[in-house]
């Protein structure tokens, strides 16, 4: 061993005792943690080819039908019950679909025969089912691969499209370097958008076989990417609201001091995942980190620090538990997954089916580590316009709240509560009714409990809280202070045995104190322009900057 092995085995040594400590440190800060983070991405891999996480049988009769669509219910019900958030259901396998395509034929996975129709929409009924558990599904996408030579769907495209099938040691692939690959792909993902209310579009094996070898790597990226970025620019042009993700090799590139031994996105995969981020075509991507140790947490650190601008959610092998898999303790993943969260960062589990059995640990951790709802993280963009007029009324032990809804198609609300007021809408732990598309809901709650509410629209991005104003106006008023009443844009005309106070402007301020607006005041009126309904108080304002209060104000919707 020379002096260069000695300090590149020095060098490792260092980067491993760093990490133990790193890893001991989060792990047991996480462990006492008791407010999880309102936005983290939860999501698990549901996996249809042949039927591995579901459906369990074929269905050939109504009834066998009704018993595919109970299975999945209650698999979505036992990931509702530790506050997952995001579904990867796969609906494209290998080269066949689960949902009526004018594209590409019915999978065999749902009636045991291929091109069968099965009698009901099993797309449709998933979406239906995760957005009544408030929870997002991703159509998850198989993008390349067509499976064996002669499997029906290979068959079909090389039929019909003979020039984009490519045949490799025995499989069939959408060749990325035909042409009219990439608008092949990108056809298929923007008919699953036209038709369904999915929130996102799943990119897997989106990347050369890692047994291929060509001559012009730099071009074989070009290819991926070229697909990639097609498929981006077909389903944002029909709802920019939809994700698009992709699922990629779990190492991004070999790291200085740590090899990913010819294992990794950039050179296996051929996928220039900086290229997508740079280029602003993905949304998230899930790197499929099914290692553990040296090989999963630099790696891990790498992603934080080489791809901005976009989300990383680590997609974590809970099927390594089994023992013909792995073998690994339950307490692998569970490091792995407090160390994600510890980074800013959510996890993704592979897959489903794991979660029982061998990997029951893992849910029964959940439970604990996930004890309340997470938001994904919303897209870039401009928050919509809050709810207004919020009216709470008792009704024995409940409480009704109401609000005046936004003009925004998909809106939808969250309702917070606290006994503390403003409410503090940061904290998950005040969520009590999440992504409501009603304007009216039902809660339990003592009579001192304030009430806030809040717009998510289609893209995840939530508006400034309207608070609920009736309990504190009432402890505000008892001073007999006047009351000015007035719709929204009108002008507002101060109380006579006020106006002689004014010296030319008044203060607008909500119930909570806040300033709002110094609005000139001529005669005893000042406009309401821009300002929303709600209740404020009106204060007086002189040349040496002191305020006194004038009277209290309510401001009523103009549409009223």
């Amino acid at each position: 061993m020379n002096i260069s092995d000695n300090h590149n085995l020095t060098a490792r040594l260092l980067t491993v005792a760093f990490l133990l400590v790193f890893l001991q440190t989060i792990y047991a800060q996480d462990l006492f943690s008791t407010t999880p983070p309102k936005h983290e991405t939860r999501a698990v891999w549901l996996t249809t080819l042949n039927g591995l996480d579901w459906p369990s049988a074929p269905a050939v009769t109504p009834d066998g039908v009704e018993r595919q669509k109970r299975e999945l219910s209650d698999i979505l019900d036992r990931l509702q019950g530790v506050n997952v958030n995001t579904v990867l259901f796969q609906t494209r396998i290998r080269g066949t679909v689960i949902y009526p395509s004018a594209i590409e034929p019915w999978d065999g996975c749902l009636t045991g025969t291929a091109g069968r129709n099965p009698g009901y929409d099993p797309l449709a009924f998933a979406i239906d089912e995760c957005h009544r558990r408030g929870m997002e599904i991703q159509a998850w996408v198989v993008a390349l691969p067509l499976g064996r030579w002669d499997s029906p769907g290979c068959k079909m495209l090389r039929t019909k499209r003979p020039g984009l099938v490519w045949r490799h040691r025995g499989q069939g692939y959408i060749n990325p370097a035909a042409p009219g690959a990439a608008q092949y792909v990108a056809a298929l993902c923007s008919e699953i958008v036209s038709h369904y209310d999915v929130d996102g579009i799943h990119l897997d094996y989106i990347r050369y076989p890692e047994t291929w070898h060509g001559r012009d790597e730099a071009q074989a990226r070009r290819n991926v990417t070229q697909i990639v970025e097609a498929v981006h620019n077909g389903i944002k042009s029909l709802k920019p609201w939809v994700k698009l993700s992709c699922a990629v090799i779990g190492k991004r590139a070999d790291l200085s001091r740590t090899s990913s031994y010819g294992w990794n996105a950039y050179d296996a995969g051929r996928q220039d995942v900086i290229a997508w981020t740079a280029r602003g075509i993905v949304d998230q991507l899930y790197p499929m980190m099914y290692f553990r140790g040296g090989q999963f947490y630099p790696f891990l650190i790498d992603w934080t620090e080489s791809v901005h601008g976009c989300e990383i959610v680590p997609g974590l092998g809970i099927y390594m538990l089994a023992p013909d898999e792995g073998g690994w303790p339950a307490g692998e993943i569970e490091r792995q997954m407090s160390v994600a969260r510890s980074l800013g960062m959510g996890f993704a589990l592979f897959r489903e089916k794991f979660l029982k059995g061998w990997g029951q640990p893992i849910y029964t951790y959940m439970k604990d580590f996930c004890p309340l709802p997470s938001f994904v993280a919303p897209l870039p963009g401009t928050t919509p316009a809050a709810p207004q007029s919020i009216a709470v009324k008792r009704a024995g032990e409940y409480a009704v709240i109401s609000w005046h809804g936004v003009a925004l198609p998909g809106a939808s609300y969250n309702v917070y509560a606290s006994k503390t007021y403003p409410v503090d809408v940061t904290d998950v732990r005040n969520l009590v009714v999440a992504k409501t598309d009603s304007c009216t809901v039902a809660v339990k709650t003592s009579d001192e409990t304030h009430f806030a509410v809040t717009t998510i629209d289609r893209y995840g991005r939530e508006s400034s809280p309207s608070q609920q104003q009736t309990e504190l106006w009432n402890a505000q008023v008892n001073d007999c202070m006047p009351l000015v009443e007035t719709v929204c844009g009108n002008d507002a005309a101060l109380p006579q045995t006020s106006r002689d106070k004014i010296e030319g402007a008044v203060v607008i301020r909500d119930l909570a104190g806040t300033d709002v607006s110094i609005r000139p005041c001529t005669n005893g009126t000042f406009a309401t322009r821009g300002l929303q309904p709600g209740f404020y108080a009106v204060y007086s304002l002189n040349r040496k900057g002191i305020t006194h209060r004038l009277c209290f104000m309510k401001l009523t919707p103009a549409q009223l």
